[in-house]
């Protein structure tokens, strides 16, 4: 498998300013290209979290390019926390921004908690303009209240969906979460014991999400 070499930090324009994004890449030429987002930057969120680096680390072992910009507000991004809206703007932009920058590749798409939320949000908008993103991988989605009363109305995913929660995740209940997979009919894989923030239980969270980028089908790149 492939190693990354160095973490690099770019800025693209965004509707709010710049946006930073901490681009990793793998030895060989990149088999695909994903975009990992990250938890709320208001509860000390950013692209350099232990959950949104351990996703890098696994998604950049088998050879796909990660980036994993900062929210609006978080290192050198510009603008102000927004709620998840222009959240969900920015990110389609790097979408966009990726994969202009390497076109042909196939797309991962990956979030954890807010992030996750944001992630789910920047798919439905980009199936919407006809970028097809059926590999989603969400870790800690949230649904419905949860901790200090915000609430979350994550759409629907692809059936396709890696869907991961910890047993104990003390933000975001199982009952919360399976709430919001049970009427798509998606699985949810659930890592025992294991609190929100996957604390020694990353390395769980790796093998699952390495298993479901090992069985995904040959690739096709999006249109």
């Amino acid at each position: 498998m492939a190693a990354h070499t160095v973490t690099e930090r770019v800025l693209i324009p965004g509707e709010a300013g710049n946006i930073e994004i901490l681009v990793d890449t793998p030895r060989s030429p990149p088999c695909g290209i994903a975009v990992i987002a990250h938890p709320h930057p208001l509860q000390g969120g950013s692209a350099g979290h232990k959950v949104p680096h351990v996703l890098a680390k696994t998604l950049v072992a088998r050879g796909y390019l990660a980036a994993r910009p900062n929210f609006r507000g978080v290192g050198a991004s510009e603008g102000e926390h927004d709620a998840g809206n222009g959240e969900t703007v920015d990110t389609v932009a790097v979408v966009s921004h990726m994969r202009q920058a390497y076109p042909g590749l196939p797309l991962v798409l990956a979030g954890f908690s807010f992030g996750a939320f944001v992630m789910a949000r920047a798919a439905q908008s980009l199936r919407a303009s006809g970028v097809e993103c059926p590999h989603l991988i969400l870790a800690g989605t949230p649904w419905g209240t949860v901790e200090a009363q915000r609430s979350y109305e994550t759409p629907p995913v692809p059936s396709t969906t890696l869907a991961i929660h910890g047993e104990k995740d003390e933000r975001v209940t199982l009952a919360a979460v399976f709430d919001w997979a049970r009427p798509q009919g998606l699985p949810v894989v659930v890592v025992p014991d294991a609190n929100h923030f996957f604390t020694g239980k990353l390395g769980a969270l790796e093998r699952v999400v390495g298993a479901y980028l090992d069985h995904l089908p040959d690739p096709v790149a999006a249109a």
